[in-house]
């Protein structure tokens, strides 16, 4: 069911990243823009982007996902971790990173952001629709998301 594993990090100089990971995984990315770029690899099977995002130094991780091959998969993964207790966002037909995509996505208990995705198609835009915010992708805010950082949040508070 999954097809590749997506991983996409914050930069900041797109050219400095591009030049390390075309070293390190010996090929040309699929697509570049000014503020990103993405490798797609079959060996390992990955969808790898960079992201040019302000970020702390305590690490780069934007987030982290898988690509399916239908809106289907997106849909039977959503609904797996809905019966699965995680408290998940529905992102249907949205325009993220130069792509139109259905996808779901999930926090960890650490606030990282997983997202099930099928591309649809590319875009010209990186996002469409409302301002949202971009210091991940296109990922909504976790604290409205996550139901262990808001438990976690609560206990701490006793």
């Amino acid at each position: 069911m999954i097809k590749r594993m997506h991983v996409a990090v914050n930069c900041s100089e797109l050219q400095k990243s591009l030049d390390f990971y075309r070293a390190f995984f010996g090929t040309e990315p699929t697509k570049v823009k000014d503020n990103y770029a993405k490798f797609e690899l079959d060996n390992p099977t990955l969808h790898f982007s960079l992201n040019v995002r302000p970020f702390e130094k305590k690490g780069v991780l934007n987030h982290l996902g898988f690509q399916v091959d239908n809106t289907e998969e997106v849909l039977a993964m959503g609904e797996r971790l809905r019966q699965s207790g995680l408290l998940l966002i529905d992102d249907m037909n949205t325009t993220c990173c130069y792509a139109v995509q259905d996808k779901v996505w999930v926090y960890d208990p650490d606030g990282n952001a997983w997202e099930i995705f099928y591309t649809k198609e590319d875009s010209e835009f990186e996002s469409a629709g409302e301002l949202q915010d971009m210091s991940l992708c296109c990922a909504p805010p976790p604290a409205q998301s996550s139901p262990v950082i808001i438990e976690f949040t609560t206990f701490k508070k006793k």
